[in-house]
């Protein structure tokens, strides 16, 4: 269900990539993938490109996220865009069109992004 990956593009965050549908029936392997990044990171990268569905959760699992540690939100697929949009949630997190650019991001920020 949840993938991580390797860091990108020099980005001091872990590449976290889940697919599928998240609620409150699916949600607890990525959460427990959040967790470690968080503990062992402060933060990570959440590849969004495979994600099909989010509810309330999984939204909530996002901004206890956003508010615990680094969080850059690459690539979110329609369905999480609409999300975000409908609930006002994409004027506070961090979207960014791809892993990369999410990557340089974090990357510019790298004196602020604690480590472990």
């Amino acid at each position: 269900m949840t993938t991580f990956g390797a860091f990108a593009g020099g980005s001091p965050l872990p590449v976290i990539a889940p697919h599928g549908e998240f609620d409150a029936d699916t949600l607890e392997p990525l959460e427990r993938d959040i967790e470690a990044a968080i503990a062992s990171h402060g933060g990570l990268i959440l590849d969004a490109g495979n994600i099909t569905f989010g509810d309330s959760t999984f939204l909530q699992l996002i901004l206890t996220t956003h508010q615990r540690g680094w969080l850059r939100i690459a690539a979110p697929t329609a369905p999480l865009r609409r999300l975000f949009s409908v609930t006002g949630t994409d004027m506070v997190l961090h979207l960014h069109p791809d892993v990369t650019d999410a990557a340089l991001a974090a990357s510019m920020e790298a004196g602020a992004v604690p480590r472990a």
